[in-house]
C-alpha cells in the first residue's frame, strides 16, 4: 500500500531529475501555463525556483505574491502531479548566486543581467498520481481483468508546506 508521504517523496525525486513544470497564475489567462525549468535547493520541500526573463508574462503578472498552479509529468509518465502554492518574484542576489549553474548561465549575460528574474514557488498542496503499472494495466484489460484495483492507492493529496 502506497502512503501519501511516499507519493510526495517520489514527486520530489522525480522533479529533481526531470525539472520541467507547466507554471501559471491561478485565475489569469484562462489557466494558461508555461513550461519552466524548476530548481530545488533541498532533496524535498520547496521552495521551487525558476530563472526567467523580466519580459516573461509570469513576471509581469506577479507584481505581488499570487496563487499559482503547476503541473508536472515525469519522464516516462511514471508520475504526475498538480501543485498549488504562492508565486513571487525574488530579487535576492544571494539566491541567484546559490542557484547559478552553467545551464542558467547560457541564457543570460551574467548574474547581474538586467533581464534576469527569479520566480519562487512556495508549494502548499498538491495531488500526486503514480503510474508505474501502465503497461500491466493494458495487459490486464486485454485479459478481461479490472486494472482499477492496482491504482486505488496510487493517488494522494499531499501537504507540500515547508513548515511541517
Amino acid at each position: 500500500m502506497t502512503k501519501p508521504e511516499d507519493l510526495e517523496q517520489k514527486f520530489w525525486e522525480a522533479l529533481k531529475s526531470d525539472m520541467t513544470m507547466m507554471l501559471g497564475v491561478d485565475g489569469l489567462e484562462e489557466g494558461h501555463t508555461r513550461p519552466m525549468t524548476a530548481q530545488l535547493e533541498n532533496e524535498s520541500r520547496g521552495p521551487i525556483w525558476f530563472f526567467t526573463s523580466t519580459d516573461n508574462m509570469l513576471v509581469k503578472q506577479v507584481t505581488a505574491p499570487r496563487r499559482a498552479i503547476a503541473a508536472f509529468a515525469a519522464k516516462g509518465h511514471s508520475l504526475f502531479a498538480s501543485i498549488g502554492g504562492e508565486l513571487s518574484v525574488d530579487t535576492d542576489p544571494t539566491v541567484v548566486e546559490r542557484l547559478w549553474n552553467p545551464f542558467v548561465a547560457a541564457w543570460y549575460e551574467g548574474k547581474n543581467d538586467p533581464k534576469l528574474a527569479l520566480l519562487r514557488l512556495d508549494p502548499d498542496e498538491g495531488e500526486v498520481w503514480l503510474n508505474e503499472n501502465n503497461l500491466l494495466a493494458g495487459v490486464k484489460m486485454l485479459m478481461g481483468m479490472d486494472p482499477k484495483k492496482d491504482y486505488q492507492d496510487k493517488v494522494a493529496k499531499v501537504d507540500l508546506r515547508t513548515n511541517q
